[in-house]
This record gives structure tokens, sequence and C-alpha cells, in this order.
């Protein structure tokens, strides 16, 4: 069960307002304005979505970024990078626990600050995740 919304602040509805974050009793949820009417969207429904499309894109890609994590890291030896790529093949059994524990407030705001942002409808279907992206030496 979802005790926070992971992506509280990145979510927009589809009139690119900010979603509000609701509380009710342990449960999270993400509050979409939909012409007046408060639409309660359980947090872990949206959450699991956004999560499933960063593990789509990392799926096939284990070698790449785990050699790309460990030398960000200044460890790119053998078995950092066995490491990092056997944790992201199995990316799938930290979600659970990655919904428990939540993203660190500073995380979040640094990934706003870096341009992500996730649309959804009122429905709490993903129409569009803006991720992060590396820009050029010009900008």
């Amino acid at each position: 069960m979802a005790k926070q919304a992971l992506f509280s602040g990145l979510v927009v509805d589809e009139s690119d307002q900010p979603v509000e974050v609701k509380q009710i009793g342990q449960d999270a949820y993400y509050v979409v304005d939909d012409a007046g009417f408060k639409r309660h969207i359980f947090s872990e429904e949206v959450d699991r979505q956004i999560l499933k499309t960063f593990t789509d894109q990392i799926e096939g890609n284990e070698d790449y970024l785990s050699e790309q994590a460990a030398s960000m890291m200044g460890q790119d030896d053998i078995f950092t990078v066995a490491i990092l790529k056997n944790q992201m093949r199995n990316i799938d059994q930290q979600i659970d626990s990655m919904l428990e524990v939540g993203i660190p407030e500073d995380v979040r705001a640094y990934l706003g600050m870096m341009g992500m942002k996730i649309t959804i409808n009122y429905h709490g279907e993903i129409v569009n995740v803006n991720l992060p992206s590396k820009t050029d030496d010009e900008g």
C-alpha cells in the first residue's frame, strides 16, 4: 500500500494544472479537478504506471546503464557494474519498497527543475511523461 504519492509535485492534469495530493487514512491520492469535481485517484495506481514507463526504458539497456551509473559513481569496476546490472534486471522487485519508502523531497524538486512532468487524465491514466533530457552545449 502506498503511504505517499511518489511523484507529488510532478503530476499535472490535462489542463497543465498541478494535481494536489491528499492523504485519506493511510492512503495517498492524486486529486484531479474535473470541472469543479475533485476526483481522487489512488496514488499507487498512477505511480505504478509511471514506474512502468521507466522500467520499460531500462529493459534491454541494463548493460549500458549499469556501466554509465558505475562510471558516474567513480566505481567502474566489474563487480560494481555486475551489482548494478543485477539490480536493474530485478527492478520490479524494488518497486514495492519504493512505494513504501517514497522518493525524497529534494530528489523530486531536482526532477521538477530538470523538467520532469507527468500528465494524467481524470481517470488517472498517464497521458504524457516528460522526462529530463540531456541538453547540448548551447542549451
